[in-house]
C-alpha cells in the first residue's frame, strides 16, 4: 500500500475540477491489465487496494478476515476484468469494484456457515446481518470522500517521476493549490504560458494513463 504521508491536500472543489479535467479518454492501463501486463496489474492494485480494504471494513468484515477477502476480490477482478465495460458516466470501475467487494464479504461469511466444522456459527450469522444494505452502501460518507482523495494522490504519485521538478511544481500549484498562473510563474521564474503548458502536460499524462479509472 502506498503511503500518502506528506502529500498536500487539494480542496474538494479543486479536486473535483481536476477530475473533470481528465475525464476518460484512454483505457491504456485497463487494456494492459486485461492483457496480463504485470506492471499494469500492480499499478491497478496499488491504486485500489486501500479502497477494497476500506469497503471490507465498512461492510463490517472482521479485521482477521480482511486479508482473505481482499485476495478473493482481486481474484474476481482478474477473472472478470475483460468483461468490464464503462457504458456511461455513472458506470465506473470504482463502482464495479465496490459491488465485487461487497459480494465477496457476503460470500465469505455465507461460506463460513456451510463449513462442517465452522466455529461460531451464531457469530457468522450476526456478521451477515450487519453487512450494509445496497442502499446504505451507496451513501457517501466523510470516510468515502477521504478515500477518494487518497486515490487521487496515488494516481498523481504514479506519474510524478515522469516530469521535471519545476514542471511538476507548476502543475501542483495551479491545478491542486489553485494559484493563478501568473503568481506561480513569478515564483518559479517561468512565463505564465509555460506554467499553463506544464499543467496541461501533466493532466494529459493522467488522461492517457489513468483517465478511465479516476472517477
Amino acid at each position: 500500500m502506498l503511503s500518502e504521508s506528506g502529500c498536500l491536500q487539494a480542496t474538494p472543489a479543486r479536486r473535483h475540477t481536476i477530475v473533470q479535467d481528465h475525464e476518460s479518454t484512454s483505457r491504456s492501463l485497463l487494456t494492459r491489465a486485461r492483457a496480463n501486463d504485470a506492471a499494469a496489474w500492480d499499478r491497478l492494485v496499488s491504486l485500489y487496494a486501500p479502497f477494497v480494504s476500506y469497503w471490507c471494513r465498512r461492510c463490517n468484515a472482521r479485521e482477521q478476515d480482511v486479508a482473505d477477502i481482499f485476495q478473493e476480490v482481486f481474484r474476481a477482478v482478474a477473472a472478470n476484468l475483460a468483461r468490464f465495460q464503462k457504458k456511461d458516466a455513472g458506470h465506473t470501475f470504482r463502482g464495479w469494484l465496490r459491488v465485487i467487494t461487497r459480494n465477496k464479504v457476503y460470500d465469505h461469511y455465507r461460506k463460513s456457515t456451510r463449513e462442517p466444522r465452522a466455529i461460531g456459527g451464531t457469530e457468522v450469522q450476526i456478521q451477515l446481518s450487519q453487512i450494509p444494505t445496497p442502499q446504505a452502501d451507496l451513501e457517501e460518507t466523510d470516510a468515502d470522500r477521504a478515500a477518494g482523495a487518497g486515490l487521487f494522490h496515488r494516481a498523481l504519485g504514479q506519474v510524478r517521476d515522469r516530469f521535471e521538478p519545476r514542471t511538476w511544481e507548476a502543475f501542483w500549484r495551479t491545478a491542486v493549490d489553485g494559484l493563478p498562473a501568473g503568481d506561480v510563474a513569478e515564483d518559479l521564474s517561468m512565463s505564465p504560458g509555460a506554467v499553463r503548458v506544464a499543467k496541461s502536460r501533466v493532466l494529459q499524462r493522467l488522461r492517457e494513463e489513468l483517465g478511465e479509472l479516476i472517477e
